[in-house]
């Protein structure tokens, strides 16, 4: 049977996958973690492959920049039925059973922080040209100007996006939104719903120390002006603005993105899982959120993550929309997975939850019980000040 690595996991169409690829790709995870497997019907899809010896664990789900991010050059319209990182897209998926939405966050040159995921914006010019700005060298006002507008009479510039490939689409969805603030996210999104709020920084830009604690700083403010008793979870691939936000603030959880080794990258510490652990254990962050392919290919690597360093582990990634992948992270201990198809596996989860016996403790309980996340109010936010003038 093929392991991942053998199988080219980058290369698959999740929204089109063949059966047989997906059971050699969990069957061999499975075996890896030490798991044994049989054929059964149901767990989230016809003749899924289970596990008889399952870690027994609670699956957080995690609706990706709130009902799934746009891919504007997928010919699958569901992944452009609703636009990305906005107030819509957050409550939207709300209406399913989901205790977390993932949304990303900048902060524009007048000090706003925002709610948008690629490092530069694009419009299209009277001329007929694409022009682009990086996000964070606007003003709010000039941010808020791209795409619909709140007030009619507003002029509104056509939004467009550059892809990993340079292509460059009109933002089109089926059902549009105005771009937003963090500020307004707090105040209209559902109270109920916790919030993974990512930092967001330019990968190819060497930040000094000061340029991220101001945008942290930034952000902090309107967390402890307006989260209330709303769960938090922060994450960031930048490891010194993971650093930061530790040192910053004690009342919520902070996780290190990493994608495992897929890319390399001049700063070392994000190039593996090994790196992300220790990054992790000896600066006392709380978890990793790992691209779920790093995973499938070493699932050795849960038991160092969850049991040896006693670190909470999430996975992002398309494969985290097939049923059976996600329910092969669930028998392997992974915590929580952040989707796309928030619908289906939702759902999907719901229905073979009921063959894993919960063990006592799990990230979802621990965070909005609050067992790791303390109380907080207002009294940490004089605090940040007196830190960040250490730092």
């Amino acid at each position: 049977m093929a392991a991942p690595r053998d199988i080219h996991i980058s290369d698959i169409d999740p929204y089109n996958l063949n059966e047989d690829v997906v059971d050699n790709i969990v069957a061999a995870a499975l075996a890896s973690s030490g798991c044994k497997t049989e054929k059964k019907e149901g767990c989230g899809s016809k003749n899924a492959i289970i596990a008889t010896k399952a870690r027994r664990q609670k699956m957080m789900v995690i609706g990706h920049r709130g009902s799934g991010m746009n891919l504007l050059q997928s010919s699958n319209n569901r992944m452009k039925f609703i636009k990305e990182n906005s107030i819509l897209a957050l409550n939207a998926a709300g209406n399913f059973n989901l205790h977390f939405i993932e949304f990303d966050v900048q902060v524009t040159k007048d000090d706003c922080p925002v709610i948008f995921h690629d490092d530069f914006i694009f419009t299209k010019n009277k001329q007929g040209e694409i022009t682009e700005e990086r996000v964070t060298n606007l003003t709010l006002a000039e941010f808020l100007s791209y795409g619909p507008q709140r007030e009619p009479a507003n002029v509104s510039k056509p939004l467009f996006r550059k892809i990993k490939d340079g292509r460059i689409f009109e933002w089109k969805v089926q059902t549009d939104d105005h771009l937003c603030t963090l500020q307004q996210v707090f105040q209209n999104v559902n109270h109920s719903l916790g919030f993974n709020i990512e930092l967001k920084f330019d990968n190819n830009i060497v930040y000094k120390q000061h340029q991220l604690v101001r945008v942290i700083q930034l952000v902090l403010q309107v967390v402890f002006r307006s989260a209330k008793n709303r769960p938090i979870i922060f994450s960031s691939f930048q490891p010194d603005a993971a650093l930061l936000l530790r040192k910053l603030q004690s009342s919520y959880p902070v996780f290190f993105i990493t994608n495992g080794g897929s890319e390399i990258y001049a700063d070392t510490r994000r190039n593996s899982l090994d790196e992300a652990i220790k990054l992790c254990r000896e600066h006392n962050l709380n978890g990793i959120v790992s691209e779920v392919t790093a995973i499938l290919r070493n699932p050795g690597a849960i038991a160092e993550i969850k049991d040896q360093t006693k670190l909470h582990l999430i996975t992002y990634g398309q494969l985290n929309n097939v049923p059976k992948v996600v329910y092969t992270q669930q028998l392997m201990g992974v915590d929580g997975v952040i989707v796309d198809l928030v619908e289906d596996i939702t759902a999907a989860v719901s229905e073979f939850s009921n063959s894993v016996e919960e063990s006592e403790g799990n990230l979802m309980e621990d965070i909005i019980q609050q067992k790791i996340q303390p109380d907080c109010s207002e009294q940490e936010s004089p605090s940040l000040f007196k830190l960040t003038a250490r730092i």
